[in-house]
């Protein structure tokens, strides 16, 4: 044994070929802590003073290559100054270069995911093979950060500028073929050749048929690009990245973009230095932080999940009531992923709509290539469309979708008890009624359960699992493993009117509501709340979800939170209902609805609803502050979250901010409410509510707040 680490180990596979393996011990998968990289260092050194190793073979131990960097230590890193934070990352670097630069052939054997840190290790090896089973990445930018263990660099001279722009730049993660199309890899293989195949890259490079040296050197020197190939490449990239990715809103790939351009003319190690001095600006911006925490919160989410498993019953079967667009596609994203479901309606023409909408969805999957028609097929035959409850006595859970009126869920409800076994769990995807009391309708209210899927429910990964009075362990246990077996990820809320997501949106509306009546303009609205990092300003999302879906929702919540969410006058979006105005149902709402040239439906201006919000307004119209925009409207929304926390609603912070931004589209780079209230500063975000507190008590800073504020604590620490 050469070296025998935690993370690492070093031994002979013959006289001149070694094996450098890591398995990070007590771990899952491997990932670059700091035990990692300072066992890498001291591997490292080991090699070099063994003096009799001609070849290294990089393995690993574990199903997965390298995960990439231990994102749990990036908060205390990157809490630093920029200065500092880019002296840590040279620290890592020296490690890197020092196993780049050993005086012999190394080949990274890939057996399995090696993303960020795990393929810069890859990188910094001299050939790479690769499992057919493998992928390889680096997402760095998807948090809020670029590659900062020497991947631009390598990259940029191993496949080229133009595809190292577009493998930073959108943090894609490939499989094997892609990444031997483009050379990042030297050779695919089936996983049971992977290592046979390594040894035998290692002794080429020793008998000198492979001339390793060559290929490293390509890699210390400057891209091998005239001036006007690099300004070309480094244009095209601009344009392609940036329009996906607002630099204001995410910065990394603007910062890595510039950071390349500089390196791409200069020796790996000026690179290494240009690339840890634009690494830790992005860093330190408040995006990355964010976006690290969310992958956190993500990770906590899952956790949670697993704990709320415990107790659940099998679901082989599933079936759904209602087969409207909703019902269709609860039934398509059930069949999609595997499970059986029954799809029942009242007549032929319903189940014709849910089965046109499943149909919908696998057709463009087939156009794009992403199913087979044989595929598609299978799907398909897992949907049972049904006028009866025949079936019944054979299926697991039942989820009501049928129309969101209380007396026809209950009916609906205490009918399918009948007809299913007495351990049949029954779900209600209702969006706003509370669970509690549908469940009166029940004999066994302990089997009854929310699953509030959002719209279009193959799109949007959240599932709200609602805990009525009486539900037992083991219904939330089943609908938290189905909505997984879905492919989605459910986060478990108490019973209120609204549940966690739509009692949290409604004051947002409400905001804007007030905002209208103050003479505020809703184009103006929208386009500040969609700069500030909303897919669609208000008034554009309530066309989109339907102004008598609106209406409806606000009167539910009203009734159960008077206080703030009864508003004592007539606001624009009621006006709207009144005028039968639906939004895009009818293609007139706060904009009106055209078919552009691709057959979606485009919003242009309607002077007419601008007469409509006249007619309410107390004020004349003018323009408002940005600032004072952003802020009428967040104010509510997050004092809402907060005040669900407090009522323990949702049981933490970080399941409250996943739940608002896979719900409601919340931006992704503020990291949610809760983490938007830290970054403003708790004191300071309760001076702000203290300031519009005269708007009304939804803008009154929660209880939880000013306690947290005179404490100085804040929700992530």
């Amino acid at each position: 044994m050469i070296h025998n680490g935690r993370a690492i180990t070093v031994q002979r596979l013959d006289d001149a070929i070694a094996e450098l393996r890591f398995d990070l011990q007590d771990e899952s998968v491997n990932k670059f802590n700091q035990v990692t990289l300072q066992d890498l260092k001291d591997a490292t050194q080991a090699i070099k003073a063994d003096g009799q190793i001609k070849g290294l073979v990089v393995t690993s131990g574990k199903p997965v290559f390298i995960v990439g960097a231990d994102i749990t230590e990036f908060g205390a890193m990157f809490s630093s100054s920029v200065e500092e934070i880019t002296a840590k990352v040279l620290d890592v670097h020296q490690i890197f270069n020092a196993f780049e630069d050993l005086n012999l052939p190394t080949v990274a054997a890939i057996n399995g995911v090696a993303l960020g840190g795990g393929f810069e290790m890859c990188l910094a090896c001299d050939y790479r093979v690769m499992s057919s089973k493998a992928q390889v990445g680096l997402p760095e930018v998807k948090l809020g950060i670029f590659p900062g263990y020497g991947g631009t660099v390598r990259l940029s001279r191993v496949v080229g500028v133009d595809n190292a722009l577009e493998w930073i730049g959108t943090g894609t993660q490939y499989k094997a073929d892609d990444a031997l199309k483009v050379g990042a890899v030297d050779a695919v293989v089936s996983p049971e050749q992977l290592q046979a195949a390594a040894v035998d890259v290692v002794k080429k490079a020793i008998s000198g048929e492979f001339d390793w040296q060559t290929k490293r050197q390509e890699k210390l020197v400057p891209v091998k690009l005239n001036q006007i190939e690099q300004m070309m490449a480094f244009n095209s990239a601009k344009g392609v990245i940036l329009a996906k990715a607002n630099p204001a809103q995410y910065p990394a790939p603007k910062l890595a973009l510039d950071s390349l351009q500089i390196s791409v003319t200069q020796t790996r190690d000026e690179a290494i230095k240009t690339e840890a001095e634009y690494f830790a600006k992005a860093a330190a911006t408040p995006q990355a932080k964010a976006l690290i925490g969310l992958f956190l919160s993500d990770q906590f989410v899952k956790k949670v999940a697993k704990k709320h498993e415990k107790g659940a019953h099998d679901v082989n079967m599933a079936a759904v009531l209602g087969a409207g667009i909703m019902g269709g596609g609860i039934a398509y994203q059930s069949a999609v992923k595997g499970t059986p479901i029954i799809m029942k309606d009242i007549g032929n023409k319903q189940l014709e709509l849910g089965m046109n909408e499943a149909n919908k969805l696998l057709t463009k999957q087939v156009e794009r290539s992403k199913i087979t028609p044989a595929q598609m097929g299978e799907t398909l035959a897992r949907i049972r469309p049904t006028l009866s409850y025949d079936e019944f006595k054979d299926v697991d859970i039942v989820i009501e979708a049928v129309t969101e009126n209380p007396a026809v869920k209950e009916k609906v409800l205490a009918d399918v008890e009948s007809r299913v076994r007495d351990n049949t769990i029954i779900a209600s995807n209702t969006s706003t009624i509370s669970i509690t009391r549908l469940a009166k309708a029940l004999k066994r209210p302990e089997n009854f359960v929310g699953m509030h899927f959002f719209n279009p429910v193959h799109m949007m990964p959240l599932v709200e699992v609602i805990r009525g009075e009486k539900t037992s362990d083991e219904a939330i246990a089943t609908t938290v493993v189905l909505a997984q077996k879905m492919g989605k990820t459910p986060i478990v809320v108490n019973d209120c009117p609204g549940f966690l997501v739509n009692r949290v949106l409604f004051p947002y509306f409400g905001a804007f509501d007030l905002l209208l009546k103050d003479g505020a303009d809703f184009v103006q609205i929208d386009k500040v709340m969609e700069k500030f990092g909303w897919p669609m300003g208000p008034a554009y999302l309530i066309d989109v979800v339907g102004i008598d879906t609106g209406v409806h929702g606000a009167e539910v919540m009203a009734e159960g939170f008077p206080d703030r969410m009864k508003p004592d006058f007539k606001g624009a979006i009621q006006v709207m209902y009144e005028n039968q105005r639906l939004g895009q149902k009818n293609d007139v709402g706060f904009y009106k609805y055209e078919l552009d040239k691709k057959g979606k439906k485009a919003k242009v201006a309607d002077p007419s609803a601008d007469a409509l919000v006249a007619s309410v307004a107390t004020a004349e119209k003018h323009t408002f502050d940005d600032q004072e925009i952003i802020d009428r409207m967040m104010l509510t929304l997050c004092n809402e979250t907060v005040r669900c926390l407090e009522d323990k609603i949702v049981a933490t912070a970080s399941e409250a901010d996943m739940a608002m931004i896979m719900g409601i589209g919340f931006p992704p780079f503020r990291g949610g409410p809760c983490r938007y209230i830290d970054q403003i500063g708790v004191e300071q975000y309760v001076a702000l509510c203290n300031k519009y507190a005269h708007l009304g008590k939804a803008y009154e800073a929660p209880q939880l707040l000013v306690d947290m504020a005179k404490s100085g604590k804040s929700f992530y620490g």
